[in-house]
């Protein structure tokens, strides 16, 4: 495995839900200097950092970072179901497209004003499906690929789609039309797969597996990220929940549904994408930057180790 990996620095941070600069100062640099580790995924809600832009841009390590809207977009779409990229409403559609227009102007700034470099950036084909539409989504991606990006890559994060009988956590876009989408739009963008989001929404091990080979194949994988999910309720919450379980060999008691196996199985169908990420939440324990670090470091062993050759594609 060659590709660099991308560590999502909120769900394992405790600093994350109380602010504690010291810690995240401590917690950030190590993550970086972990064996294979490149860089960071961050959030953007609403501005470069949950509490402290200033501090950021000071402190973030000389990395390759992602930045992610998805909490962001979510917390538009509890107060406005029509809210998204990809919407059938013209105001929904064009209030993401002036929110993702702030994201571009702070990705000019981590850039401008701190160390470190933006990779890739995520884009999330919401709302629910039965509130958008391809057609809708190839508009904006249109838009989008025009801005200013100082090179960052930009990608689909496919996310649970809206499966019929199932109770959504994001109820977007399927993989196929997000990258009819693409296709439509004729621009230069990719897929990037997280195996949690695939689980939550094919409900199905191997059926991850096998989507993530089939966006391979179409030539449109730009990232997996790793992260899990349970079909029972766990430390983490109710059945399905989107919470980014570890990898289950790490915290048997998380009810993981991506086990060693399957981490095996996904980076032999993703083949040689150019990204890989791991996207796992710390445990309730964690409550040190060291704790932190451990649970990284268990998983991270996990996402590196060799890919046995009877799984390999």
């Amino acid at each position: 495995m060659t590709a660099p990996i991308l560590v999502s620095a909120y769900p394992v941070s405790p600093a994350f839900v109380e602010w504690d600069p010291e810690l995240e100062g401590e917690l950030l640099p190590a993550i970086c200097a972990l064996d294979g580790v490149a860089g960071l995924e961050i959030p953007w809600i609403g501005g470069i950092h949950k509490f402290d832009n200033d501090w950021f841009l000071a402190n973030v390590p000389a990395v390759a970072l992602a930045v992610t809207p998805i909490p962001f977009v979510m917390g538009q779409l509890a107060a406005d179901r029509g809210y998204g990229i990809a919407s059938a409403s013209v105001g929904g559609r064009a209030a993401a497209l002036a929110d993702l227009r702030r994201v571009a102007a702070d990705v000019a700034r981590i850039v401008d004003e701190s160390a470190a470099s933006v990779a890739v950036v995520t884009l999330h084909s919401a709302p629910r499906a039965d509130s958008g539409s391809v057609d809708a989504l190839a508009r904006s991606l249109g838009e989008i690929a025009s801005w200013d990006w100082r090179g960052a890559q930009l990608v689909i994060e496919h996310c649970d789609a809206l499966v019929a009988g199932q109770t959504p956590e994001k109820g977007f876009l399927t993989a196929e039309q997000e990258i009819a989408a693409i296709t439509q739009a004729s621009v230069d963008m990719g897929l990037w797969i997280n195996w949690g989001r695939s689980a939550i929404e094919l409900r199905d091990a191997d059926a991850v597996t096998a989507q993530i080979a089939q966006v391979a194949a179409s030539g449109h994988l730009a990232g997996l990220a790793l992260s899990g999910a349970a079909a029972g309720e766990s430390p983490y919450g109710y059945p399905w929940i989107d919470a980014h379980l570890p990898i289950r060999s790490t915290y048997p008691a998380s009810e993981s549904l991506l086990d060693d196996a399957q981490v095996a199985a996904a980076l032999a169908a993703a083949g040689d994408v150019p990204w890989l990420g791991l996207k796992i939440a710390r445990r309730a324990s964690d409550a040190t930057a060291a704790d932190a670090l451990r649970t990284v470091q268990r998983n991270l062993d996990v996402l590196r180790a060799p890919v046995p050759l009877s799984v390999r594609c």
